[in-house]
């Protein structure tokens, strides 16, 4: 599973990191004004929240060793409607 990693004394709260996650993977923890990380094993390794962050205050640490499909290992080749 993919870590995600938030230094929360480096961070000041700008929200930059949740709003920017499309998968859902951080939500907002309005008691200390701060993101958590609610489901890890949905991030999708895209590091938008990361890119994003103004204070390089988070990182995603991605797991190698998990499955990728088949289309992303490579020699799968098909046409529209049909494998090759």
């Amino acid at each position: 599973m993919n870590e995600v990693k938030i230094d929360l004394e480096a961070c000041n709260g700008c929200r930059t990191c949740y709003e920017a996650c499309f998968a859902d993977v951080l939500r907002w923890d309005e008691a200390v004004k701060r993101p958590i990380v609610a489901y890890p094993e949905d991030c999708v390794e895209c590091n938008v929240c990361e890119l994003n962050c103004p204070g390089n205050c988070i990182e995603v640490v991605v797991d190698w060793d998990k499955y990728y499909p088949p289309v992303i290992e490579g020699d799968f080749r098909c046409e529209i409607g049909r494998e090759v």
